[in-house]
């Protein structure tokens, strides 16, 4: 079969690798019908990720068909569709026990293209399918479900639900990117008062708006301002930083009111300064994650029942062995206007598909 692999910093190909093969009895095998790119594959190429050993399939999410299980597999079985998530969970240790399934212990967590071979490819093995696997709603569309692998979740549960948005709050949302419009999109969910959109990107920004975001800034021009005047000096009740940069996080601890949240979404490379000498008196809560999908089964449910603007997020599709055009259109976001990128057996052509 052929797979994306990673060589070393800035080294990649599309090319044979060996089939997967079962190894434990846990284990089960997926056909992939579609996979999409992450962020964080990005950063990997660039050799910021250096426990990715070079040869390493890359991705980590995925739709795809289950064509054998091992033998202590019980929820799924050889024809069923599946949504392989990003997060892989035994079950069984003390983390996954508190459904804390990126921290898993027991050869679970952020596995897939990261320690083990990962999506992007014809087949990939999957560990602990039992709870790593989810069974695809009746005629769910594969390039709409796989952004529920990792974008939503990763959103809803690090962003929404750790930053407590509840009804009449002010939320804004630092960075509308990917991640960022699918917090503005589950934010919604709870109804805030107003969801404000933060970014430099004016496409990104008229996303959002399309999204939901009732109101939009760039981030060059103090966006702290326009909250100010939002909420009448207060400050907004929630701020998610959803870009990974020290300039954003410092953005959000100046947006928070006192006794507000900072849901820190982010995969941060450098050190933030925590302004502790302002914000020791001010009750402010921050919070940081990797995701954990226990949310995934219901977010499943609720993309099927067409309450998640999942297609909206999906600007270009490739075939499968288009990956390395697909890696360059993603990596250039802001040239090609690229928000999620869907590759797959069902993807036949190489054109944008505006959907935002």
């Amino acid at each position: 079969m052929k797979g994306y692999v990673f060589h070393g910093a800035g080294q990649s190909a599309w090319e044979e690798v060996p089939d997967p093969a079962i190894k434990e009895p846990t284990d089960a095998i997926v056909r992939v019908r579609a996979v999409t790119i992450c962020g964080t594959d990005l950063h990997i190429l660039k050799g910021d990720v250096p426990e990715v050993p070079p040869g390493t399939v890359l991705g980590h999410e995925a739709v795809g068909e289950i064509v054998e299980t091992g033998s202590d597999v019980r929820t799924v079985r050889p024809g069923d569709q599946v949504l392989v998530s990003c997060i892989s969970a035994c079950g069984r240790c003390a983390h996954c026990r508190r459904t804390m399934y990126g921290q898993c212990r027991g050869g679970g967590g952020w596995i897939l293209g990261h320690l083990i071979d990962g999506t992007q490819a014809e087949y990939v093995r999957v560990p602990h399918a039992d709870l790593s696997v989810h069974p695809l709603p009746a005629a769910m569309d594969s390039k709409e479900a796989v952004l529920l692998a990792d974008i939503f979740p990763t959103s809803y549960e690090v962003g929404v639900l750790n930053g407590h948005v509840r009804p009449g709050d002010t939320v804004a949302v630092v960075g509308a990117g990917p991640i960022g419009l699918a917090a503005i999109a589950t934010a919604r969910l709870f109804t805030p008062e107003r969801i404000v959109a933060v970014d430099l990107a004016p496409s990104r920004l008229e996303a959002a708006r399309k999204l939901g975001a009732d109101a939009v800034a760039d981030a060059r021009e103090a966006p702290e301002q326009l909250i100010a005047d939002l909420t009448d000096g207060l400050g907004a009740d929630v701020v998610i930083e959803a870009v990974g940069v020290p300039e954003s996080f410092e953005l959000c601890t100046r947006m928070v009111r006192p006794g507000g949240h900072v849901a820190n979404v982010g995969v941060h490379g450098k050190p933030a300064t925590l302004h502790l000498e302002d914000l020791w008196i001010k009750n402010i809560t921050i919070t940081t994650g990797l995701v954990d999908t226990y949310s995934t089964p219901t977010l499943l449910r609720m993309a099927a029942a067409g309450r998640l603007p999942t297609a909206q997020l999906v600007t270009h599709t490739f075939p499968l062995d288009h990956m390395e055009e697909a890696y360059d259109v993603f990596a250039r976001a802001g040239d090609t206007g690229a928000l999620k990128v869907v590759l797959g057996e069902e993807q036949h052509d190489a054109v944008a598909v505006r959907a935002v």
